[in-house]
């Protein structure tokens, strides 16, 4: 029986998403290709595995540990693949390397990360980055709408966001606040973007931030805002993403893959291949940007070249 991951519903980071019938390690011996990373990724690959599955391919299972949680693991010999929605750091490489743990970086989708408000938020549609800086500041004291612009509503602010373990929390502080990590500690925070989703939709006043496809399954109780970069307000969607207007919140998303799994886990080079193949219509689905054409062959070269 096979069991889905749906965005909407609560899910466990402790628990492995069973994307096909079956379970194991990241052993050749088990059968069963392991991944574990990015909430942000996660539907992506989920997507890919089912669809793999369907047409004769090798089970996956698919957790969501976060994209640090899933490096640990990864670089611990335990994954065949590491979703990430950041590049891996060179601390993290490091412990690959001692542990003999040799990968490949593919990447296999485009986000854009998106800020989140209660559908009942009627007082605004767009945020700066100098407005988004000054909420989300290390030591910021912003309590309340009317603290960000005084034309807004005496309402609450609550604030939802990624986990220190999430790449998604990595890259919205760099980008946002200037330094990877630098962030207020009162808010909300979990790997589990589903907690975001249920906590922003319940509080009138809350603002929260994630991967484009958590908005994109919610919207009916979610609202997105747009984002001044500087050149003016621009909503989160796959043409802003592509073209680079959506700025600076646009990134590249990863599958990382251990080199000496594609020659020894079996299916694992099919499974790679089949994703990059189909990579515009999982996206698609699954409501990432998809990549252009050209990003595609470059990925698949990484490929002919790690498999020989």
């Amino acid at each position: 029986m096979t069991i889905r991951m749906h965005i909407a519903l609560p899910l466990s980071l402790a628990t492995l998403v069973l994307v096909a019938a079956g379970c194991g390690g990241g052993d050749s011996s088990s059968g069963v290709i392991t991944a574990d990373g990015s909430s942000t990724v996660g539907p992506f690959t989920t997507k890919a595995a089912e669809d793999f599955k369907a047409s004769g391919g090798a089970d996956v299972t698919v957790g969501i540990s976060g994209t640090g949680g899933g490096f640990e693991r990864f670089c611990a010999g335990e994954t065949d693949i590491s979703n990430a929605s950041r590049a891996i750091k060179d601390e993290e490489a490091a412990i690959c390397a001692e542990n003999g743990v040799e990968y490949v970086e593919f990447q296999v989708a485009t986000d854009a990360l998106t800020n989140v408000v209660n559908i009942q938020n009627d007082w605004t549609t767009c945020l700066t980055v100098e407005q988004l800086n000054a909420i989300w500041k290390s030591g910021s004291k912003v309590s309340n709408w009317n603290q960000i612009d005084p034309s807004y509503p005496d309402v609450p602010l609550k604030l939802y966001g990624a986990g220190t373990d999430s790449g998604t929390f990595d890259y919205f502080t760099d980008a946002i606040n200037g330094e990877e990590g630098a962030s207020r500690s009162d808010f909300s925070a979990t790997e589990d973007d589903n907690v975001t989703v249920q906590g922003v939709s319940g509080d009138k006043g809350a603002l929260g931030y994630f991967g484009f496809s958590y908005f994109e399954e919610n919207q009916d109780t979610l609202k997105a805002l747009e984002v001044d970069g500087g050149e003016g307000c621009v909503a989160p969607g796959v043409d802003t993403a592509q073209d680079g207007s959506y700025t600076p919140l646009a990134r590249p998303l990863f599958m990382y893959v251990k080199t000496s799994s594609l020659a020894d886990t079996e299916g694992l080079a099919d499974f790679v291949r089949y994703t990059l193949e189909n990579e515009q219509t999982i996206a698609e689905q699954a409501q990432f940007v998809p990549l252009s054409q050209e990003q595609i062959d470059e990925q698949l070269q990484k490929l002919e070249d790690a498999t020989g």
